[in-house]
């Protein structure tokens, strides 16, 4: 690959813990660059010149035809289960971490091309990403960010000038991607169920040095762990988010909401919805997601147990921790969505308030979004076929005497809807990145009331629902 002068920041402490946690891999040139996307205010983060970002070398490092000084490309290994079956081996089947850069503030972030090729660990795909993945993934991602929620994020997207081949020639893509790290729960798995303790504990200690340096053991660690997810799936919960593949693979120690691949928003809502093609028996549901999280992180506990000393005192601690997660989660869960009602300091009889306006809201399929806007601007009545419930509803609802700016504060105007994402995608395929361009502007700024975006808060008109998203794979 060839070698560039533009400085960027790197420490690459994941590729000094040394062979096994990963396989030297280049990314594969492509023969056509072309930038899509720039974030500005995320490379400034980083401290990189989004010009430089723009121009012919930048270009050169989002598309993998040129590695950055510094930079060390590796696909990292891991293992995961996928729907609840162990698959020993996963890996970086189609993407390259690049290395770490260290913010102007010292903080550390992964780099990283997905779609950049194959790998080791491509099992014979082809290790690339069409359009719609990476346009997807970036304005979703960056709709959480911009919404609160622990994420990883996009700092460029790039076509490739390639045809990817799915069930039809596609039109290639690469996604650039920031994270605090993209170590999973799959990472830990990788080397526990092949007995390496050495390189077991040496991942605990790196994950503690990381994200978790008040941490003084790998019990403390899982305890750390267990409340970051707990925080971050009840926002998922609150913004109608359905991840779609919480396999243990896709989920990251760090607490980051990682790998958005059929991920989707509710309009309608119910609450056993699913969108991902792959997941037949809604294994993970939007209901489904807490308790599918308890599951993953107890795959972790019993990664860790080998590096927690005597068993028999061990095995009982790490359980409490881990089903400690529902109390976590519920006060996560009251928190959030008494946000949503207007409510600084929601108690547990609020629990039953949030849940009968859910009941209403499933009951006649009431928009997630606009309903729980809607309670801060006074139009949540209109998205009910009957208002009649909804009215005896907002009466003990009014009772609470809620903060109406606190409510608007907590739901956002609109979300990158399913509908609107296939309309960029779909105009992606012609050339036209503008619907992109401006649907990335607009859910970036969520909580912005603004007319020449109200257009992107409607809920899909008859025949523009999407019922079902797909993996980029």
């Amino acid at each position: 690959m060839v070698g560039m002068t533009q400085p960027i920041a790197f420490d690459n402490s994941y590729a000094r813990l040394g062979p096994g946690f990963y396989t030297r891999t280049a990314p594969t040139p492509v023969p056509g660059p072309a930038l899509i996307a720039v974030n500005e205010g995320l490379a400034r983060r980083l401290g990189i010149d989004p010009d430089w970002l723009r121009g012919p070398q930048g270009l050169a490092m989002v598309a993998g035809n040129a590695a950055p000084p510094g930079a060390e490309p590796i696909a990292q290994a891991y293992a995961g289960h996928q729907f609840g079956g162990l698959s020993p081996q996963l890996g970086d089947g189609r993407a390259v971490l690049l290395g770490e850069v260290v913010a102007p503030d010292g903080a550390r972030f992964d780099l990283q091309l997905k779609g950049s090729g194959p790998t080791p660990f491509s099992r014979r795909g082809d290790g690339r990403s069409w359009l719609g993945p990476v346009l997807r993934e970036y304005a979703v991602s960056e709709f959480m960010a911009a919404a609160g929620v622990p994420t990883t994020r996009a700092l460029a997207a790039a076509l490739t000038g390639e045809t990817v081949w799915r069930e039809a020639p596609l039109p290639g893509a690469v996604l650039t991607r920031v994270a605090s790290s993209h170590i999973r729960v799959g990472t830990f798995e990788f080397f526990a169920i092949r007995g390496d303790v050495d390189r077991l504990r040496a991942l605990a200690e790196h994950v503690i040095d990381r994200h978790y340096p008040e941490a003084q053991s790998p019990m403390q660690l899982l305890e750390r762990v267990v409340a970051a997810q707990a925080e971050t799936i009840a926002q998922w919960m609150a913004l109608g988010f359905i991840h779609g593949v919480m396999n243990t693979d896709n989920m990251a120690v760090s607490g980051e909401t990682i790998d958005y691949g059929p991920c989707a928003f509710m309009d309608g809502f119910h609450p056993d919805r699913v969108f991902s093609s792959i997941d037949r028996a809604g294994r993970y549901a939007w209901s489904e997601q807490p308790h599918v999280a308890v599951w993953n992180l107890a795959q972790l506990a019993s990664c860790l147990l080998p590096l927690m000393g005597d068993a028999d005192a061990a095995v009982p601690q790490a359980t409490r921790i881990v089903h400690g997660f529902p109390a976590l989660y519920d006060a996560a869960w009251l928190r959030r969505f008494g946000a949503k009602l207007g409510l600084a300091q929601p108690t547990e009889a609020d629990r039953a308030l949030v849940e009968r306006l859910l009941a209403l809201m499933a009951a006649q399929q009431a928009d997630f979004t606009r309903v729980f806007r809607g309670l801060a601007t006074g139009a949540a009545r209109d998205e009910f076929r009957d208002p009649a419930p909804f009215d005896a509803w907002a009466q003990d609802w009014q009772a609470r005497s809620p903060d109406l700016g606190l409510a608007a504060g907590a739901s956002p105007v609109r979300i990158p809807r399913n509908h609107r994402i296939q309309q960029a995608i779909d105009a992606g395929f012609e050339g036209d990145f503008a619907p992109f361009h401006r649907l990335v502007a607009a859910v970036t700024q969520p909580f912005d009331d603004r007319p020449d975006w109200a257009d992107l808060a409607d809920p899909p008109a008859p025949g523009q629902e999407v019922r079902v998203t797909y993996c980029g794979t």
